[in-house]
């Protein structure tokens, strides 16, 4: 059976519902004084979290999904960073210190690519415009092959709390066919350097599925990976979308698995990271019994945001930088995505907003539906729609993708209750895109981005 549904539905196109509804969703209409007007709403002592986007990295990675600049000089970093700190003022002046801010999250490209005073400045200006919560979680993403002994202070200087590191795969093959050479004595040293700043908490992402790779060479990686203890790992399956990221044509498609070894490749990383004592958490998530993530797990608390699985549960997030999306009370909204366009909005005193969404009643029944889901891999229909003021039952009658996922014996629906079946965690997007009211709109929409 479990061939069968890796046929049907391991090669499909489904959102990584990291938010509900999808980017794909997002319209112009929401705009620069919609977000203004949200942003003035905000009631006083609201839990928020921030996150920054630096988009700039010394060499690119060809598996790479991100928006991200190749650089070799500091100057567009320099100048990007004083549009960053003008943005922060901008956003600082309309919530007027009405924020809590429980976390940080620096991603990219690669944050760390600023100098460390820079980092410490920038760390500075946000704690002085904003008010940070006692034990506030700052967590930023690293490439080990350029952390210096000096910008690992910084972070430690700066009350970085978690730090998130490229690993992806050991294997120099499969590091030559991607073009990413990281040694793991470069790991390593990169691990020392933090935890000697008082990093207490590392992540290391992995990736399966890209070239040359091997059940044998996942296997290694993640043996030698767990050498490095890290709190957590995030494992995640290669997306090749050549027509979308035109760096990935530079990868052989003939050396790929296809979904059936695919499959294979991170159940071995799973089963090695399980042997060593870690929890299997959501689709693809792995941390120490003791770790936050999987404490918040075992309590049904887990979260999902655009970081992936998250103890972070704001509702209000606050994106800074080109390409960055936010969330209120009211919507989501994302920042111009090309650097360029995105200084020049914020250099003329504006918000960069280029689109969002303004949500409704019933986005959020099923954006709450689609979490539980991706986190707890079931849900009760029935308790959640009643939270919501409505009947579960619409939500179950006439819903094809349900019915044919219960048809194929992937899940079991009791009441109102829906649940994946055992060692079927891998089709959970496909359970939750039966509760997407968007999904055909939204990619058709992809497509032709792409």
């Amino acid at each position: 059976m479990q061939q069968t549904l890796i046929e049907k539905y391991g090669e499909a196109r489904l959102p990584r519902y990291t938010s509900y509804p999808t980017a794909p969703s997002f319209s112009p209409t929401v705009g620069v004084g919609t977000y203004g007007d949200w942003l003035s709403g905000i009631s006083p002592g609201t839990d928020a979290s921030l996150y920054l986007h630096i988009p700039f990295c010394r060499s690119m990675c060809w598996y790479c999904g991100c928006h991200t600049t190749i650089t070799q000089r500091d100057e567009p970093i320099l100048d990007y960073i004083d549009m960053l700190r003008k943005e922060i003022g901008l956003v600082s002046e309309r919530v007027e210190r009405r924020l809590k801010v429980k976390h940080i999250h620096f991603g990219g490209g690669t944050p760390t690519i600023m100098q460390p005073e820079e980092f410490r400045d920038l760390t500075g200006l946000l704690r002085a415009r904003f008010g940070l919560a006692t034990g506030a979680e700052i967590a930023v993403e690293i490439d080990p092959r350029t952390l210096t002994a000096e910008m690992a202070e910084a972070l430690g200087d700066a009350g970085v709390t978690r730090a998130s590191l490229g690993v992806q795969s050991f294997d120099p093959v499969v590091q030559k066919a991607i073009n990413r050479i990281q040694s793991e004595a470069q790991t390593q040293k990169a691990v020392t350097r933090l935890r000697a700043a008082g990093v207490g908490g590392i992540n290391f992402d992995l990736i399966y599925g890209l070239p040359h790779q091997t059940v044998a060479s996942c296997i290694e990686t993640a043996k030698a990976a767990l050498g490095m203890r890290p709190e957590r790992f995030a494992v995640f399956g290669y997306a090749h979308i050549p027509s979308f990221k035109k760096h990935q044509r530079l990868i052989d498609e003939r050396a790929l698995a296809d979904a059936a070894g695919r499959m294979e490749q991170a159940e071995a990383i799973a089963g090695t990271l399980a042997a060593a004592g870690y929890v299997r958490i959501g689709l693809d998530h792995y941390a120490l019994p003791g770790d936050s993530l999987a404490r918040a797990a075992r309590r049904g608390r887990l979260r999902r945001n655009f970081q992936g699985y998250t103890t972070d549960a704001c509702e209000t997030l606050i994106g800074f930088g080109a390409s960055a999306i936010g969330r209120t009370a009211e919507g989501y909204v994302q920042n111009e995505v090309p650097p360029g366009l995105y200084a020049q909005r914020i250099a003329s005193g504006r918000l960069a907003t280029a689109k969002g969404y303004r949500l409704t009643a019933e986005d959020r029944l099923r954006a709450e539906i689609i979490e539980r889901l991706m986190c707890d891999f079931r849900v009760d229909l029935t308790t959640i729609a009643a939270r919501h003021g409505v009947n579960a039952t619409p939500l179950l009658v006439g819903n094809g993708r349900l019915a044919a996922l219960e048809e194929d014996g992937a899940i079991d629906i009791r009441g109102g209750t829906v649940a994946v079946r055992q060692g079927h965690r891998f089709i959970i997007r496909a359970v939750a895109a039966a509760f997407d009211a968007y999904l055909d709109q939204s990619t058709r929409k992809h497509s032709k981005a792409a």
